[in-house]
């Protein structure tokens, strides 16, 4: 599920709003690399910060900065959500304003549309399947993930839920009358499942209650009366269910007792039921599983990595399937009848997602690359010709002259191969040793893949930074067995000791200045960037921590109770003694004596995973042994900001950070 994970970013934002490039720019980077601090003229006029910012030692931001990295950005991404039946168009979402919104494409390259007109961000939409007639969207408030439904029409939007609790939509039945959805509004932490004909409010019902918040619908069979079922336990384990629609009930599909974990079910038309599975393997593959016996049949022939994402066409013959080969994603086409495959190969390497077959057969989905942003793409079946649909604005800037990543591997202190990607600076504009940034992502159960960079382009082009993006232990994509070697408390440190192997790695590179290396990361990835703080300081000359874990046992005391469950099962359970200690023993709030390195943390004020509790208490642990910490919260962000006036103030706050701290540094 890598691909709408956590996006690659140093500035680090948990959404497909990758925004991109710049030029006016050289000579400001040129002196900010050459010399040995930055030097701000306190009489120079500075950046208003948003209303919403709290800021605690952070600098101004000189407003020169931010006319030179303008261009950086300005770009945008069109993140495809669905074909519109009734124009035979696509729905997408990009940002004109402060937040992403819904728009329609009616033709390939033609407008879009703009359809919401919000101030916080749409977070999915979907037309009724088959009839179009209806437009549903998922928007919170503020980013705090009580996501509400509405229907979208003539601008405006009109409730379907109870306004309060938290509501994802699952999946439209065949006819496009019904949509299911899970809410939390029963208990506030069980996601049951509703269906709701969205024409019709009072339709809206209870169907199942469930205990847990990892429950969904993921699809109707072609007649209605039946869905598949799944409740997800941890990364490594879903059960799937069969449930009769109108009662309710449940029976399970294959062997409970057993560890399997499904990515996603589909019905065809002629009620086979299609997977991705990891029974029988290390990864997941695609194929067959039967309702009643649950027997699991895969198909085609990827021995190895994981089947990422899948569609099956109106018709069923054919199944789209993406493959994640060590991060880069291959788009390929099943013939359900021959069982043939084939690849389209007219395509770039980087990030493939979103697969949603059309009524009349195109395949549409979301494509991005190191050199474009995230854009809506189609596929002809028949052909493999792809069209593009959307080419999404950079700034004015050339993104092909991005460069690609390089993947690098390492043996960690046992033995285990991990890997990432390195973004090197142009040798030519920037020559001898260049600094990097290691920038850590979320999850844990997340991938650092070879999409687009955004924002962090101007780093690696302007000021000669590279970014290296790694993929430790525990990381999805590698297999079942390498995402479960950092599971609970006395497994968590070895995926710190990775980090450990890569900067042994990296610092024996010609290119890379071994006294010039910092480290970011978000959400676990801010866990880790703490951890990496405290085990390799001495190694490192700073680390931007965001939204991140610094005490585990508060933290899975306060994060939401629809969640809580499913975090215990990846880091331990505080309840218990031996794990609450072990727990409190890894927790960098433990340790914060022994992080001594400049440390920049940034948190929202709504966020309902880590709550702002876990960047106070170590902002004050880490200033009571003076060091320095800057400290920013948005009060209208939750997990990871997504306002484009916070997430530019973020970028050029940690600009500043890399020049005072990373840059402008002397050697040891």
């Amino acid at each position: 599920m890598h691909f709408v994970l956590w996006p690659v970013s140093v500035a680090w934002a948990p959404h497909w709003e990758l925004i991109v490039d710049c030029r006016k720019i050289a000579l400001l980077a040129l002196l900010i690399v050459e010399t040995p601090a930055l030097a701000v003229d306190p009489g120079a006029p500075s950046v208003t910060p948003p209303a919403a910012l709290v800021l605690d030692q952070v600098p101004a931001v000189p407003q020169a900065l931010a006319d030179a990295t303008r261009p950086y950005l300005e770009a945008r991404s069109a993140v495809f959500r669905g074909w519109a039946p009734a124009s035979k168009g696509a729905l997408i979402t990009t940002r004109f304003g402060n937040t992403s919104q819904v728009h329609e494409v009616a033709a390939p390259m033609g407008d879009r549309r703009q359809r919401s007109f919000e101030s916080d961000t749409i977070a999915a939409a979907s037309y009724a399947r088959r009839k179009g007639d209806v437009l549903v969207v998922q928007k919170d408030v503020g980013g705090s993930e009580f996501w509400q439904l509405y229907t979208l029409k003539d601008g405006r939007l009109t409730l379907l839920t109870d306004g309060k609790s938290r509501n994802e939509i699952n999946a439209w039945s065949h006819d496009g009358r019904w949509l299911a959805y899970t809410s939390t509004r029963r208990t506030g932490s069980d996601s049951d499942i509703y269906i709701v004909d969205p024409r019709d409010p009072k339709s809206d019902r209870l169907v199942a209650q469930v205990s847990g918040g990892g429950w969904s619908l993921l699809d109707f069979t072609a007649d209605g009366t039946s869905a598949v079922v799944a409740n997800q336990i941890s990364v490594n384990k879903s059960d799937l269910f069969f449930m009769d629609v109108a009662s309710g009930t449940m029976r399970p599909i294959g062997d409970h007792s057993k560890a399997i974990a499904y990515g996603d079910a589909k019905f065809s038309y002629d009620g086979i039921l299609w997977v991705t599975s990891d029974e029988g393997s290390d990864f997941l593959r695609l194929g067959r599983i039967n309702v009643t016996s649950g027997r699991f049949i895969p198909v085609g022939n990827e021995p190895r990595w994981d089947v990422a994402d899948f569609d099956v066409s109106a018709d069923g013959k054919q199944i789209a399937y993406v493959l994640n080969e060590e991060g880069v994603d291959r788009l390929k086409l099943l013939d359900t009848t021959s069982g043939a495959v084939r690849a389209v190969t007219a395509l770039p390497a980087g990030t493939i997602g979103t697969l949603q077959f059309a009524p009349w057969g195109a395949l549409g989905f979301t494509l991005s690359s190191a050199k474009s942003p995230a854009d809506t793409y189609a596929l002809d079946p028949a052909t493999l010709a792809v069209t593009r649909w959307t080419m999404s604005e950079t700034g004015g800037l050339d993104a092909s002259r991005n460069v690609e990543p390089e993947l690098i591997k390492a043996k960690s202190f046992d033995g285990l191969e991990v890997s990432g990607f390195l973004y090197r600076p142009d040798a030519a504009k920037f020559p001898g040793k260049r600094p990097l940034v290691v920038s850590i992502h979320g999850g844990p159960e997340g991938e650092a893949t070879p999409g687009f960079l955004g924002r962090s382009n101007y780093l690696v082009n302007e000021l000669g930074i590279a970014l290296f993006l790694p993929n430790v232990r525990g990381s999805t994509g590698f297999g079942k067995r390498f995402v479960a070697l950092d599971n609970g408390p006395f497994k968590r440190e070895d995926s710190v000791r990775d980090i450990g192997a890569f900067l042994d790695r990296l610092a024996a590179d010609p290119a890379i200045d071994a006294a010039r290396i910092a480290e970011t990361g978000g959400s676990y990835g801010g866990y880790m960037c703490y951890a990496a703080a405290i085990r390799y300081g001495a190694r490192l000359k700073a680390a931007s921590c965001i939204v991140a874990i610094s005490n585990f046992v508060t933290f899975l005391q306060n994060t939401q109770g629809y969640r809580r469950d499913l975090r215990r099962v990846e880091y331990g359970d505080e309840r218990d003694p031996k794990q609450g200690a072990k727990l409190i023993a890894i927790s960098p709030l433990t340790h914060a004596a022994d992080l001594k390195i400049p440390l920049m943390v940034t948190t929202g004020g709504n966020d309902p995973r880590v709550p702002p509790s876990e960047a106070d208490q170590m902002v004050k642990a880490v200033r009571a042994n003076n060091v320095p910490a800057w400290a920013m919260l948005a009060k209208d962000e939750g997990h990871g900001y997504s306002k484009k006036d916070n997430v530019d103030y973020q970028f050029w706050a940690t600009i500043l950070f890399w020049q005072r701290n990373l840059i402008g540094a002397e050697a040891r």
